[in-house]
């Protein structure tokens, strides 16, 4: 039997989930109100069905929260007020809210915090990895509260549907928060060491153009991972640091006060690389520089290789 899922929003990782599950004979639904024609095509492409927003909880048994950080709280709020009065005297049947977003265990709770004396049950969810393809699959990791272990289990059993669930269970857990700390603790490691390299290359090529020139020789003789991993994740990361953002000042709250000033400090530079990203472009200004550096690296280490 198909399983009705609800999917907001359709964007690289919402719509990439949902081919995986359409694929598996799942009916996945979406709202498009007032989203780009991007979105649209990319929607149509996972074969996702867009419904009028109000439709969604009398559509789907579950609703799967995958947007960016700054908008988790205000969809569920919205998600509450508009669809709860219709759920609650029209569907008799399970609904499951499973937030999927990159938020501190703090934002998460307060999420959750909404859904409290409803019949909705409430997942935590962190995605790692990027999105899904035909050979590829991003860990979800969920957690929730004990009384809720069986609906857990449930969401887990979407394996069959080709993704891959790992339920955070047993001793030690505390519920909710604890998938979204995992992510914050990942992300915090791997976006935060990205970030890091962005922020010495820019400051080193404004020292001088020698100065950078000596930064990308001394990582290849003294540190050649990093200069490895430097020509893939500083070009990755640079369509997507309007996302990363939000999500580092996540990060912040969870570290908290002190340490956490570290992630407030790379969310100003990941809004400073998307400020250049729209006002430069591609080829000049902070992503211009770079990726220059990211490319003159690779050569680099090609040269290096030959000799």
């Amino acid at each position: 039997m198909a399983t009705n899922i609800a999917i907001v929003a359709a964007g690289e990782m919402g719509a990439a989930v949902a081919a995986k599950l359409v694929k598996s004979g799942c009916a996945v639904f979406t709202n498009l109100d007032g989203r780009s024609t991007a979105t649209r095509t990319r929607a149509a492409k996972a074969g996702m069905t867009d419904v009028p927003f109000s439709e969604l909880s009398r559509r789907a048994e579950w609703v799967l929260s995958i947007l960016p950080p700054s908008e988790s709280f205000n969809f569920a709020q919205s998600f509450l007020n508009t669809v709860l009065p219709d759920t609650t005297a029209i569907r008799k049947d399970k609904l499951i809210f499973v937030d999927c977003n990159a938020v501190s265990p703090q934002t998460v709770k307060k999420i959750a915090s909404l859904f409290e004396g409803t019949s909705i049950t409430f997942i935590d969810a962190g995605i790692i990895g990027g999105p899904p393809t035909d050979t590829y699959n991003p860990t979800i990791y969920a957690s929730a509260e004990a009384k809720d272990e069986k609906v857990l289990d449930e969401f887990s059993a979407f394996s069959r549907f080709g993704l891959n669930i790992s339920p955070l269970k047993g001793e030690g857990v505390s519920g909710i928060g604890d998938a979204s700390a995992l992510k914050m603790s990942y992300a915090g490691i791997t976006k935060g060491i990205t970030g890091i390299f962005s922020t010495m290359i820019l400051a080193a090529h404004a020292s001088s153009p020698a100065t950078s020139r000596a930064l990308l020789a001394e990582l290849h003789d003294s540190q050649p991972q990093l200069l490895q991993r430097i020509t893939k994740s500083v070009p990755g990361m640079v369509p997507k640091a309007y996302r990363w953002v939000g999500e580092m000042e996540e990060i912040a709250d969870f570290v908290g006060e002190g340490e956490g000033n570290v992630y407030k400090g790379l969310a100003q530079l990941y809004e400073r690389v998307e400020g250049s990203l729209k006002r430069d472009g591609r080829s000049s200004g902070d992503v211009g520089m770079l990726l220059k550096f990211a490319e003159e690296a690779k050569r680099v280490i090609e040269v290096k290789k030959v000799e």
